[in-house]
Parts: C-alpha cells; sequence; structure tokens
C-alpha cells in the first residue's frame, strides 16, 4: 500500500471525552471513528489490526477441532424467554419489535440462538462432543459507555460452545480451550494472566477470565507473588490467617456504648483488635422479582466483596438499606448484630464460622455485646464474604496476594446444564435415556484486544504494535520526494519486501519530514527504514518503534537486517 493512496486520517486532537492511551491513539491514528456513544466505525488500518487478531484466533480454533458458524446477530426474544435470562440482563439488552409486533433482542451474547441450532439436530451421543464457534458483531445497551473500544456498546467477540455427553469430557475441552487462549494471547505478545472470575449474568462454574495486564485496566486482580494463583477480586480466595491477634478477655455481656457506631469507634472504645469486631453490612438484595433486606456480617478487619455478596442470596443488585428501612423492622444503623436477631435476613463470612471473644451489636442503640461465642448460633448461612487485600496469604501455596490491574479479553466458563435443559436441549446416552448436554461456553473481545495491546504497548508518542498485530511490519519512508535517487532506492526496496511477503507501507506522500515522522510514531510500525541523505553514502537507516533505536545499515542490508530484527 501506498501512504498517498491510503486512507488514513490521522490527527493531533484527541476525542474530548479520551481518558485511555488506546482510545487516544487510536482515534488520532486514524484505525477508529466514533459514531456515537460506544459505537465505533473501523478504518482501514483498525480492520488490518483487526482481522489479524481473528486470524490466529481461527488458526488456533482450527487446531482443536472447533467448527465455525456465524448465527444471526438478530435473536428472537422467545429463546430468551425460555431460558429464563431475558429479565436477568437486565437493560443491557436491547430488545425491539418488528412490523408485525414480534419481539427481537439483539445478540449480547449467543448461548440461546447456539443451543437452538443444535437441538433436535444432535439426537446422540455418538455425534458428541461438538464445539462451535463464530466471531460476531454483538450489541449491549451499556449506560455509560466509554473508554473508546475497552466499553463499547457495540463490539465484535469470539464466542465459543461446546457440547458433551460427560462432564469427563467437558473438564477435557475446557482444558483444551484454556491452553488455545494462552497460545493465541501469546501469539499477539501480550502479557496476561488466567485467573478465577465470578461467573456473572452467563451462570455456570469452572469460570476463568483471561487478563491482559495493564495499570490501566477496569478489573483488580488478586495474584500470588510465587505461584501461578491468580483471580479477579470478585472471586479470590485467600488462605487461612497464619497470625491471630490477642483475644480480648471478657465474659457475654450487654456493654453500653453510647454514640460508638463505626468498626474504628468501636475497636478503640474497647482497645482491641477489629478482628474481634463484627462488622454488619445492611442491604437491600434485589431479584427478578421483589426484594429484601440482608445483613452480611463479617469481621471487622474485612470488606464485604458486593459480587460474592450478591452470589451468596442469589440476587441480581444490592443497593445500600437506609436508616429509615432498618427503623421499620426494629433495627438501629451501628448496633445490628446476628444474635437473636428474626427481623432479618443474614449471612455471614466463613470467617466468623465459630469465632469466640467477639464484639458485636446489640440490636438497640448505644449497646452492644462483648465476649460473644458465634458457635451458639444456630443455623446460620456462611459464605466466603470478604474481599481478598493485599498481604494475605495465597489459598495454593501460602505467598503473599499482591493486586494489580487487568483488562478482560476472554472469559470462559463450564455451564454444565443451565442452557440446555432449560431449552430442552437433549440427547441419548449410551443407555438410550434423554439427556441435557453438557456445555461449556468461550468467550474473547476481539475488537477489545485491539485496545488492550495498546494500553499494554504505547508510549507518549503513540502506538506500538506488536508483530503479530501491526497493520503493516514496515513502513519505507522517503524523507525528500523530490530527489529521484530517494525515490527509485525506496521503489526498489517496497517492491522486495513486498515479494518476500513482509506487510509493507510506502510513505510516498509529498509532505515533510517532520509530519512523516510523527505520523510513523503515532500510528506504531514496527519498523520504519528512513531513506534519506545517508542514500549518498550507500546507506539507509532503520528505527525500531519500540526501543526507539536507529540503525544505519549498508542499503543492500536492509531486507535481511529487517529479516533478522523479525526474528
Amino acid at each position: 500500500m501506498r501512504f498517498s493512496r491510503a486512507y488514513i486520517p490521522t490527527t493531533k486532537e484527541s476525542p474530548k471525552d479520551a481518558q485511555l492511551p488506546s482510545h487516544i491513539y487510536l482515534a488520532r491514528g486514524g484505525f477508529v471513528a466514533q459514531v456515537a456513544a460506544g459505537l465505533y466505525n473501523f478504518l482501514p488500518l483498525g480492520k488490518r489490526v483487526l482481522r489479524k487478531i481473528e486470524t490466529i484466533i481461527n488458526e488456533e480454533m482450527a487446531a482443536c477441532d472447533a467448527q465455525e458458524v456465524d448465527l444471526s446477530f438478530v435473536t428472537p426474544a422467545e429463546l430468551w424467554q425460555e431460558s429464563g435470562r431475558i429479565e436477568k440482563f437486565g437493560k443491557e439488552l436491547l430488545r425491539f419489535r418488528d412490523r408485525k409486533e414480534n419481539l427481537f433482542v439483539l445478540g449480547p451474547t449467543h448461548e440461546e440462538m447456539m443451543v437452538s441450532i443444535v437441538r433436535n439436530r444432535v439426537n446422540s451421543y455418538k455425534q458428541l462432543p461438538l464445539n462451535l464457534y463464530q466471531i460476531k458483531t454483538k450489541f449491549r445497551d451499556e449506560a455509560r459507555p466509554r473508554f473508546g473500544l475497552m466499553r463499547g456498546r457495540e463490539f465484535v467477540m469470539k464466542d465459543g460452545y461446546s457440547f458433551h455427553a460427560s462432564t469427563d469430557d467437558l473438564d477435557r475441552e475446557f482444558e483444551a480451550m484454556e491452553a488455545a487462549y494462552k497460545r493465541i494471547l501469546e501469539r499477539l505478545g501480550l502479557e496476561f494472566r488466567i485467573v478465577e472470575a465470578d461467573s456473572g449474568a452467563i451462570g455456570g462454574t469452572g469460570s476463568k477470565e483471561l487478563m491482559v495486564l495493564a495499570q490501566s485496566g477496569e478489573d483488580t486482580l488478586a495474584v500470588c507473588d510465587t505461584c501461578e494463583y491468580g483471580a479477579n477480586v470478585e472471586a479470590a480466595r485467600r488462605a487461612q490467617r497464619s497470625v491471630i491477634p490477642e483475644a480480648p478477655q471478657a465474659d457475654f455481656a450487654r456493654f453500653k456504648t453510647p454514640d460508638v457506631k463505626s468498626i474504628e469507634e468501636l475497636s478503640h472504645f474497647f482497645h482491641i483488635d477489629p478482628y474481634y469486631t463484627l462488622k454488619a453490612v445492611v442491604k437491600r438484595a434485589v431479584y427478578t422479582q421483589g426484594s429484601e433486606l440482608v445483613c452480611f456480617f463479617i469481621r471487622g478487619c474485612d470488606e464485604l466483596q458486593e459480587v460474592k455478596a450478591r452470589n451468596s442470596v442469589g440476587a441480581i443488585d444490592l443497593v445500600d438499606a437506609s436508616e429509615a428501612e432498618l427503623r421499620e423492622i426494629g433495627l438501629v444503623a451501628g448496633f445490628v448484630g446476628p444474635l437473636d436477631q428474626d427481623n432479618i435476613r443474614m449471612v455471614m463470612d466463613n470467617d466468623t464460622r465459630n469465632a469466640s471473644s467477639m464484639i458485636c451489636g446489640a440490636n438497640e442503640a448505644d449497646y452492644h455485646f462483648v465476649g460473644v461465642d458465634l458457635s451458639v448460633m444456630g443455623e446460620v448461612v456462611f459464605a466466603d464474604l470478604v474481599t481478598v487485600q493485599e498481604g494475605d496469604g495465597c489459598p495454593h501455596c501460602g505467598g503473599k496476594i499482591l493486586h494489580t490491574k487487568g483488562i478482560e479479553v476472554g472469559h470462559i466458563f463450564k455451564l454444565g446444564t443451565v442452557y440446555s435443559a432449560p431449552l430442552k436441549a437433549e440427547f441419548l446416552d449410551e443407555n438410550g435415556r434423554s439427556q441435557p448436554f453438557i456445555m461449556g461456553t468461550y468467550g474473547m473481545g476481539v475488537s477489545r484486544l485491539v485496545a488492550a495491546v495498546i494500553e499494554q504497548h504505547h508510549d507518549d508518542k503513540g502506538c506500538i504494535w506488536t508483530h503479530a498485530t501491526a497493520p503493516y511490519l514496515v513502513n519505507v519512508m522517503i524523507s525528500n520526494i523530490k530527489e529521484e535517487s530517494h525515490v527509485a532506492y525506496a521503489e526498489e526496496l517496497y517492491g522486495t519486501l513486498q515479494k518476500k511477503g513482509i506487510e509493507t507501507i510506502l510513505d510516498d506522500r509529498k509532505e515533510r519530514f517532520g509530519f512523516k515522522m510523527s505520523d510513523a510514531e503515532l500510528i506504531g510500525f514496527p519498523f520504519t527504514v528512513i531513506v534519506g541523505k545517508e542514500l549518498a553514502n550507500g546507506q539507509a537507516q532503520i528505527l525500531i518503534r519500540k526501543t526507539k533505536e536507529i540503525l544505519t545499515v549498508d542499503k543492500d542490508a536492509v531486507v535481511s537486517t529487517l529479516q533478522g530484527l523479525m526474528g
């Protein structure tokens, strides 16, 4: 491609709402153009990057015997009603009616549609396993689309679904897909971590996320400094505490604590470690139908992890309860405790099971109980409710947990029969009995990967594409288009590189050198060959974008040097 004929509308101006480097540089570099909030057109350079990522995904899926399909973007709402997910997904699911008043949705994900094409067509265990996938535009009506391609309403996604006759076979396929996704990210040149995750609105178990490590990432990850353990904080676990503070000595009693409401105030009042206080967090749990108040109890030194709390009661959302709501059921904010409590649903953190020497609210203004032994609680629901903090122990090896930021670019689940059972997608097993398919699902954000590459690979001048993702590997730049010898050599070099299969763009524009160089750095070509005044000495220069190093080489050695740099 010749730069003079290419459509690459670079600009010095950043989008007004741009905060992340990928949003700034992909727009300025002429890769994408915004249509509306959360909607982007891919321009020629952006499309080349997108296609390269898609090609790598297709190659790795083919190696795993996964077969590509292309499902309708528009999905009948009946399928979502059959699965019971049309309300659970919430307002992100865009619904509309056609001229015949039939209700449809724009597919944000395609579990229901994929099940529908398999049911009644795959009838026997002999036809299993089956792994089908697509690379498709999706739409989720995000309330606050932001960060460019990172959180748009319309996006390109690879979503795959596997169908099995047994959980053992699902486990095998899950491991194969995890390995394939690792290879994809490695080939793209990305530093990443595979972490345990919450299944969210998709459902299922065995959930893992593929996270590209970047400080601009929206997700906080808990990772071990010793082993490969990692998890999204929404699902992170920790080892049992190795150091326990000295317990306070007190017989069980009701103690006056005037206006002492917070854990900090309580710890200071009794001169104890907050480990021995019980924190009550009251939320209104919202369900697909109705809501209720729930009190979550954790140790005072911990923080409630809301996704874990939400999952513990099967809610779709949790909202803060007001003091007025508490008063309506006879509770006082700051003094809520679990003893003799039947006014509210309770869930207690696992770390409080059988805890002793505790101090908790007495369900009366200005009073707490001291010397509480929680083993007397009887039948209580326990769950993992706390946020794993830096310095906590790794649940696998006991190493230290650290926090880092990541960009979710992939998510894989063991779905089991979450969709096949309600959609009545069944097969006949070896005994001739009808069974629902056991399923797995494997998603990867293709357009988000375009942004993730730049979030991990950029500097203050622009993009730094990895070799696998660059729109063109080499940019041959003629510094002075009026010099016939420069033009002749650049044309010859351009032709040679193309014949050798090296993707090359020739910057033959009648622009000044500084303007061309700024574009080269902004766009982020891995290598720019500068054909300039050194040609008089039989030499040319090669700018390595990643290191900013400039090599001066013999003009006849440019091709071999580039091949060596490309590995």
